[in-house]
């Protein structure tokens, strides 16, 4: 299981079915992190509840998919990629029929909780597969094909939720995962290759288990509670930030004297290529996802728009990702990926700063053209920071590997989500006191430009904050050293 695949630089019949089993595997559970964010309203009415109940619908899904990361590294090695990519796949579509099917809320949070577990290891195993089997000559081009399904799913998520509720049942948002994701789970058991020997003496680090995933957990929960409305200094986000951070420091002194037998190996950052990655990419990811957060939340704010059309106003992200993404990840195998990940920061950079000088007559065509530039830098990014990450490490460090990633993009998400959301609300009260962000009413022309200052502000900071992640990109060495691999 140590041994690298004999390296390869042809894009192959096997890597290509590996790609298609990947993609239709990972897009459903991506796109359930938000497609039921705009079903609020009908679920609070369908189940007669508040608003708080409603929210864990969006936030037990979360939490359950950060809290089983941690566990898809030793599940890789204890009982095969392909096994734990199934096995995974059907307590996600088993949660989904359950929620389809929930009698009451209490049922569908829970639901929620079990159809989340199985998501959280999706994307690890997937990524591991897909590692192991390209090779640092084909990595960034494997990288980018899955990367395209990772960009969308999020903003398509608000839409095809609207559209669901505009004429089918609520319930449809979790049944229609059941056709789909069956179709991955056939095309992995035709498609996959057998696993190889599996490690059986492999031991779960049970007390590294009680550390991280609670700890994550707990951290994704101060986070969101932070972004949801509540002040940073309640108690609920207190607690839970603090014990995230304490749980998760004690795992990591811990998995030092653990070694590889942690849970998540933590000396992989001494490895320059994967530490630079991965500090970049929980600022730039954070930056990045609490603008996805923060821009329909303008639209419906300061224009009125519906979340259905505001959704589709943060779709030209995606788009813009997708031009550039696929020659991205064929540029990356060719060359370093250092220039292209340095090009596509300032490209970025440049999105935001024109969302700064949006003013209260700015037409939606160009703030939507800003969204486009930023989603052509996201998709030069993406394919050569998740390539890079793995070039120099050893076969066997992939499984932890990609572990330890998904957890800092986690952390990073739901920490660039929360410090957006809370700027936003305290410029708000700054600016146009007494307004509720978070309602969509009428606006008075007074009103309209104090909000829109608002966000530009808040916008400012994004940028501040983005540019933060060009420091550990410098860090990446010219060429990747390959020899360990």
């Amino acid at each position: 299981m140590t041994q690298a695949p004999p390296v390869s630089t042809e894009f192959d019949p096997a890597l290509r079915k590996l790609v298609i089993v990947v993609v239709l595997g990972a897009i459903m559970t991506i796109l359930d992190t938000t497609i039921t964010s705009v079903a609020v309203n009908t679920l609070g009415a369908q189940f007669h509840t508040s608003l708080t109940a409603i929210q864990w619908v969006l936030t037990g899904y979360t939490l359950a998919l950060s809290a089983s990361i941690p566990l898809s590294g030793w599940a890789i090695v204890r009982f095969g990629p392909k096994a734990m990519w199934i096995g995974s796949l059907l307590v996600f579509i088993t949660g989904s029929v359950l929620c389809g099917m929930a009698w009451n809320i209490t049922a569908l949070i829970m639901f929620r909780l079990l159809q989340g577990f199985g998501a959280g290891m999706v994307m690890p195993i997937g990524q591991t597969m897909l590692a192991r089997a390209a090779g640092p000559a084909r990595m960034g081009r494997v990288m980018s094909a899955v990367a395209v399904p990772a960009m969308l799913a999020p903003m398509l998520g608000p839409t095809v939720g609207g559209l669901i509720l505009g004429h089918l049942s609520w319930r449809w948002m979790f049944f229609i995962n059941v056709p789909l994701c069956a179709i991955a789970v056939i095309a992995a058991i035709a498609l996959l290759p057998a696993d190889p020997a599996r490690d059986h003496d492999t031991r779960l680090d049970i007390l590294g288990l009680a550390l991280l995933s609670p700890g994550l957990g707990a951290l994704v929960y101060g986070a969101s509670q932070a972004g949801s409305g509540t002040s940073p200094t309640d108690i609920r986000v207190i607690a839970g930030v603090l014990t995230g951070v304490v749980l998760i420091g004690c795992y990591v002194r811990h998995a030092h004297r653990r070694g590889e037998a942690a849970l998540v190996d933590v000396r992989l950052l001494r490895d320059r290529n994967f530490a630079a990655v991965n500090v970049m990419m929980f600022v730039y990811i954070g930056t990045l996802s609490g603008l996805t957060v923060l821009l329909p939340l303008y639209f419906q704010t300061v224009h009125n728009d519906s979340p259905l059309r505001s959704g589709a106003m943060v779709a030209p992200l995606g788009l813009g990702a997708i031009v550039t993404t696929l020659i991205t990840g064929k540029l990356s195998d060719r060359h370093s990926p250092r220039p292209l990940i340095l090009a596509g920061l300032p490209v970025v950079l440049s999105g935001i700063l024109g969302l700064t000088q949006i003013g209260p007559d700015t037409s939606d065509i160009l703030v939507v053209a800003a969204v486009f530039v930023i989603g052509l830098g996201h998709g030069m990014i993406m394919p050569a920071a998740m390539g890079v990450s793995y070039q120099t490490l050893r076969h066997s460090q992939i499984p932890s590997a990609t572990t330890a990633t998904n957890v800092g993009i986690r952390a990073g998400s739901s920490f660039g989500v929360a410090a957006l959301l809370v700027l936003i609300q305290r410029n708000i009260e700054h600016r146009a006191p007494g307004v509720d962000a978070f309602t969509r009413t009428l606006r008075t022309d007074e009103v309209t430009r104090e909000l829109t200052y608002a966000f530009t502000q808040t916008y400012w900071w994004a940028l501040a904050i983005g540019a933060v992640a060009v420091l550990p990109a410098l860090l990446l060495p010219r060429r990747a050293d390959t020899s360990r691999r």
